[in-house]
């Protein structure tokens, strides 16, 4: 491995919360705009927004969502956190990331869901970076089609003025991929891109169905390995896959990093990216990820550049984007890793 990661600014980040990757000095600051007095400890914030290490599973995981997003409720907090989680990306070695939240979260302080998006939005502007979107989530339960509906219409609004596709997050295994085809159907009908969490909580069905159901990438995936039909799906309609190893392991989708399959499916042909899922929750950082991958299957440089170009490739990035970042990716390794 020549490559040394924790000196690389190329990197993606195509899977990340922003509920989830509110850091402790973004909680104190949030909380103090939007008037909320915080009396915990440091630790004690710590252990209200990471998961612990005898996390059970995906809906324990998921608990861990409403304690940061009470300070997530005001127009400034939502442009702020945004701001601020493009500075700890970029300093962390991020050039580009896909930010992802549910505006239907976020009003329960009165903010409409375009509010929130737009304040979102302002977030990005306010930021030295430019490159950074966002990805507007839909959210599996049994009582907010409506709500479902309207964020699919909110994006359509602020499609390509900082929104870039609409997501399906959420209790996969409580809530079928199946049962939310009319947002799928509504999103497609808008010429939106779709991205769809599916194979986490759920097996590799849920994977096809998102597949059938527009899907042009995957939110993690992981478990289409499990089916070899799903898994030629994969590969003949090259759909990406925004794997998400440490939160995956948080889940306890797996026991150890070693039985993680992303080499094995890279191997056979599937575009796999590398992402966080949730910096704060799961305690980590895209450059963890990465370092946690090579150092457990000796990935050398060839391989890792490839998988960032699959980043590339499977962002919902503009064309002049995509050049800007595939330049930035041959600079950083060389020309002696072509």
């Amino acid at each position: 491995m020549g490559i040394d990661i924790d000196k690389l600014s190329c990197l993606l980040d195509l899977h990340i919360h922003l509920d989830g990757s509110i850091s402790l000095d973004s909680y104190k600051k949030l909380a103090e705009i939007q008037g909320i007095k915080v009396e915990l400890s440091d630790d004690e914030l710590i252990k209200k927004l990471q998961v612990p290490e005898g996390c059970k599973d995906l809906n324990e995981y998921l608990d861990k969502f409403e304690f940061p997003l009470k300070v997530l409720q005001t127009k400034e907090t939502i442009s702020e956190s945004v701001k601020c989680l493009i500075d700890e990306q970029t300093a962390g070695g991020v050039m580009y990331s896909e930010i992802r939240f549910a505006p239907q979260l976020h009003t329960n302080s009165g903010l409409t869901q375009e509010e929130v998006v737009e304040a979102a939005i302002s977030g990005l502007k306010k930021s030295d970076i430019k490159m950074h979107k966002l990805i507007l989530c839909c959210m599996r339960g049994d009582n907010n089609k409506e709500e479902n509906l309207k964020t699919v219409e909110v994006a359509k609004k602020y499609l390509n003025k900082g929104v870039v596709a609409v997501d399906l997050a959420g209790a996969e295994g409580l809530f079928p991929t199946y049962d939310f085809k009319d947002v799928f159907e509504k999103a497609t009908a808008y010429g939106i891109p779709l991205t769809v969490h599916a194979g986490e909580a759920d097996g590799p069905e849920s994977v096809d169905c998102a597949v059938r159901c527009g899907a042009s990438r995957i939110g993690h995936g992981v478990r289409a390995w499990e089916n070899d039909a799903v898994l030629q799906e994969l590969i003949d309609g090259g759909i990406p896959l925004e794997m998400c190893p440490t939160s995956n392991l948080n889940t306890k989708l797996f026991n150890d990093i070693s039985q993680y399959p992303l080499v094995d499916m890279y191997k056979k042909g599937v575009k796999v990216t590398v992402n966080t899922d949730n910096m704060t929750v799961s305690d980590t950082n895209i450059k963890k990820e990465l370092k946690l991958l090579v150092h457990t299957f000796n990935i050398d440089d060839i391989m890792l550049k490839d998988i960032l170009f699959n980043g590339v490739e499977a962002s919902f990035a503009d064309g002049d984007t995509k050049i800007l970042m595939r330049k930035r990716i041959e600079a950083e390794f060389g020309v002696g890793y072509e």
